[in-house]
């Protein structure tokens, strides 16, 4: 997840970053202007930088402050600057300046008040309901009976847990914690939405679709057209995940009227399906990929040899050479991905990345441990990952994922700063999810988490599955969380009914249902970090289909011949040399002319995802024969 960086970088360093004077410069003239931006942005950067990692990795009322103060001060020099841009409308200016006015006005997704009194309201329940999401926890029990897991326990439950009390009671209990969401989510969107208005938006989620280069309507028409391509294969994948779900709980416990219960999935919001591969392998036996056991295994090994150095090591020992363990595995698991990068020719990290970065969750404090990379300075020579990682293929493709961020930080790092950002938000989404689809069963061999790898139909299928519980899986909850979000922002969901549309969506777009009734006393949207952090969510749909273009093409460049699903890149110059000089665009130019450099054509495209994945769709078609697929969509 891209986030503190580039669009709280845009919205910190647009937001925190721009001291706007009340009264501009006589005379100035728009190249002037946009030129006073980008020399702004620089000076104040750090300063929403380092307030925003402080609230996110030691949460508390103090950082909780000095993180809302930063945003306060920042909005207010927002406001001011976007509205001394409008005095260059329709005047005469370079192209890059044009843009450089255009982004501004859409360099933040939290469009403020310019009324003091509500900026400072809207940035402090900002902050409070980031910290109320990170310190969440799920207690039971009384006195010395309390006991409390935090989400990391409450995953492995849902991850490893086939019992289906067990996965519903934790299901349930982490969704206590967006209760106390609610109020503060209400007044939030009214404070954005009047930002909005006064921005000249009709509410805010207007203005998120706004930042495509296209004009709004057009692309909520292009996420539907796109949605389209992929949807019969995801009711495939829907139709077999639900009989295999009913044949391991029965037809009362495994499905509610066609649909997946929410806590059977083995992830708290239903968007990866791959801790259900035990019920979901094709083929058991079959080109075993087991990662979470190769990794986990590495991490006993390092465990047992510190122990070996240690003579009849005392209880405080073992538990100090059990986090030397996990540190040495993560570290190793991000430098192996880091490896990849610099394969295709990009630089190795900064030495500074690891020792600033977040890479287990702290002993001491409590932190936000959903994965994020940061740029923290202008020039990129501090890039960091927040993470509280574990030795598990999730987390390590998370890796992955998140140094894909960190590249585009440092591929554009030359451009001016209100183009350090992806060519769309969705370009920076997809960046390292690339990189994950050249993790082939050769590419894993190659760095030792896997043996020989299996050539047959059987083998094919199962590695398709395996993808396609990631990346198929999640494409409607890519999609449905900000149909949720521009209801909620243009009043057609009313607060009154933000649990009941937001499992109407759920049903719509994922066919997934909760087991137990989830009335108006719950705030299930809250317990999905995006929905308090107030990141745009339709970035992530994008990128799944971004991805596999970016793919397509890189198998091209790299000069592989044979079925897309069996393409890795790693180590190729000629794919790295394409997908450096793409990233190093940054938002300089229309994301169209960007795509159209690397892909050879100008338009977002499903087909590859159909390509890649048309051995699985065939056989899903197969194993579904007969069976009454399809469930009630609203």
């Amino acid at each position: 997840m891209r986030l503190r960086c580039t669009f709280l970088a845009l919205s910190l360093a647009a937001a925190c970053a721009v001291q706007a004077q009340s009264t501009p410069p006589a005379n100035e003239t728009a190249d002037q202007f946009a030129a006073r931006v980008n020399a702004t942005f620089a000076e104040y950067f750090e300063e929403g930088t380092s307030a925003a990692w402080l609230s996110q990795t030691y949460i508390n009322g103090d950082t909780a402050r000095i993180s809302a103060l930063a945003s306060e001060r920042g909005l207010a020099r927002f406001n001011a600057l976007v509205e001394q841009a409008k005095r260059f409308e329709g005047q005469p200016m370079s192209p890059a300046t044009a843009r450089t006015i255009a982004l501004l006005k859409l360099g933040t997704s939290m469009p403020a008040p310019r009324d003091a009194r509500k900026l400072r309201e809207l940035a402090t329940i900002a902050t409070r309901l980031d910290q109320t999401y990170g310190a969440g926890q799920w207690c039971e029990g009384e006195g010395p009976q309390r006991k409390c897991q935090n989400i990391s326990q409450i995953s492995e439950t849902l991850a490893s847990n086939r019992d289906y009390d067990a996965q519903l009671a934790a299901w349930q209990g982490w969704h206590t914690i967006s209760v106390p969401m609610r109020r503060d989510y209400q007044r939030f969107v009214e404070l954005a939405n009047e930002g909005a208005r006064e921005m000249g938006y009709a509410n805010t989620g207007a203005m998120w679709r706004a930042g495509y280069d296209m004009p709004a309507d057009a692309f909520a028409a292009e996420t539907d057209r796109l949605w389209g391509q992929v949807q019969p294969l995801y009711e495939q994948l829907q139709c077999y995940t639900r009989e295999k779900l009913v044949a391991q709980y029965g037809p009362d416990r495994g499905q509610v009227d066609g649909m997946l219960p929410a806590h059977l999935t083995g992830n708290l919001w239903q968007q990866d399906w791959g801790n259900l591969w035990p019920i979901l392998q094709p083929y058991p036996g079959a080109a075993s990929l087991d990662l979470n056991s190769a990794l986990k295994a590495q991490r006993d090994e390092r465990l047992a040899k510190l122990l070996a150095d240690i003579e009849n090591p005392t209880a405080e020992q073992q538990v100090e050479a059990a986090r030397q363990a996990d540190h040495e595995t993560a570290v190793a698991m991000t430098k192996l991905a880091e490896g990849f990068y610099t394969g295709l020719g990009m630089p190795a990290l900064p030495e500074s990345f690891y020792t600033q970065s977040q890479l287990l969750r702290p002993r001491d404090r409590d932190v936000v441990c959903h994965a994020s990379a940061w740029q923290m300075n202008p020039d990129a020579s501090d890039v960091r990952i927040k993470m509280c990682i574990e030795p598990t293929e999730e987390e390590l493709t998370t890796i992955y994922h998140e140094l894909g961020h960190i590249y585009y930080y440092l591929a554009y790092k030359d451009q001016p700063l209100s183009f350090q950002t992806g060519a769309h938000d969705g370009f920076h989404e997809a960046i390292g999810d690339t990189i994950v689809l050249s993790m082939t069963p050769e590419y894993l061999k190659s760095v030792g988490l896997v043996g020989e790898a299996e050539v047959s139909r059987e083998a094919t299928i199962n590695a398709q599955m395996r993808m396609a519980l990631a990346k198929v899986a999640f494409m409607p909850f890519g999609l449905m969380i900000d149909r949720w979000r521009w209801g909620v922002f243009d009043g057609s969901i009313a607060p009154d009914r933000y649990n009941a549309a937001w499992w109407e969506l759920k049903a719509k777009y994922q066919g997934v249902a909760p087991a137990t009734p989830r009335g108006e006393a719950f705030f299930d949207a809250g317990a999905k970090y995006h929905v308090p952090g107030n990141t745009p969510y339709t970035r992530y749909f994008l990128s799944h289909v971004l991805q596999f273009q970016f793919y397509k093409a890189l198998c091209d460049a790299s000069g592989f011949q044979g079925p897309l699903y069996e393409c890795s890149y790693a180590g190729n110059p000629e794919a790295g040399r394409r997908y450096w000089a793409m990233m190093q665009k940054g938002a300089s130019q229309p994301w169209q002319q960007t795509l159209k450099e690397l892909t050879g054509g100008e338009q977002m495209d499903a087909s590859a995802v159909l390509e890649y994945f048309a051995p699985l769709q065939a056989w899903l078609k197969e194993q579904n024969e007969g069976k009454a697929c399809g469930w009630p969509q609203g």
